[in-house]
């Protein structure tokens, strides 16, 4: 469930009971109005969250005062603005727009989507037969993306494909909040891709630590993201398909939220 200004409804409404009851006091409205979306800041900046207003599972846990050991902080966000030289708001927009919001699963494990195209290529590049064993694994060996089951269930698709090569199918899955694929690891200057994997496997803070390294080894994705550029941003980060999902769109509302809130508050 994800929560945000504007929404309306009886979850509202135990959202805000909920925010009173942790010290929070709201008005119990069913509306997520600018009153609600104060206090849930306020509640994200007192815990360690990311400062966004916006009420994903890591808030609602927090919302008792539940530490969360792996979870991407707002200073995490400073830092990785500090680090490519952009705005902190650039980079609440893409953390809000680009990232999973959820870096790991409920069972402790990083998020990953295992993608059997890219899979089928890089046993190519091997020499190994990839068709013979994509007419035995076609959910997990492809020319064609697809075959995805989703959160846990695509740990089970890289499992098998780690039986055929390890390295390769850790290299052909996304991993962590950010979807960073397993087989940029070399460029961004990972000793290997049990490396990239042990530290996608520690916290959202690697998660965001490997964004930086991705973005910082594009000058045009760099160069986007510093102008502002959102649609040469957007390709360059999602391809041809993100003005369908209007990812420049919500990167450029994203940005004008975070800079104005930045804004007010200097």
């Amino acid at each position: 469930m994800i929560l945000r200004y504007g929404d309306t409804g009886d979850d509202v409404s135990l959202l805000q009971r909920r925010l009173t009851r942790a010290g929070y006091p709201v008005a119990e409205t069913h509306i997520f109005d600018h009153a609600t979306e104060s206090a849930v800041m306020t509640l994200q900046r007192d815990r360690g969250l990311v400062i966004d207003g916006i009420v994903g599972p890591k808030t609602l846990i927090a919302l008792p005062g539940i530490a969360l050991a792996l979870h991407l902080t707002d200073a995490d966000l400073v830092t990785a603005a500090d680090a490519l030289g952009v705005s902190v708001a650039a980079i609440r927009a893409v953390n809000e727009v680009e990232s999973r919001g959820e870096g790991f699963l409920p069972d402790g494990r990083p998020v990953i989507l295992f993608e059997r195209h890219v899979f089928y290529k890089r046993l190519k590049a091997k020499g190994i037969d990839a068709d013979a064993i994509a007419a035995k694994y076609p959910n997990i060996v492809s020319s064609t993306a697809g075959g995805y089951m989703g959160k846990a269930a695509e740990y089970t698709r890289l499992a098998t494909a780690e039986r055929i090569d390890a390295d390769a199918a850790r290299e052909s899955a996304s991993w962590g909040a950010f979807q960073i694929m397993g087989y940029h690891w070399k460029a961004l200057t990972y000793p290997s891709i049990d490396d990239f994997v042990s530290r996608m496997q520690r916290t959202e803070a690697d998660h965001l630590d490997a964004f930086v390294r991705f973005i910082a080894a594009d000058t045009a994705l760099l160069s986007a993201l510093k102008g502002r550029k959102w649609a040469a941003f957007a390709n360059g980060y999602n391809g041809p398909d993100y003005a369908r999902n209007l990812y420049d769109a919500k990167l450029a509302q994203a940005y004008a939220k975070y800079a104005e809130r930045d804004k007010v508050a200097a």
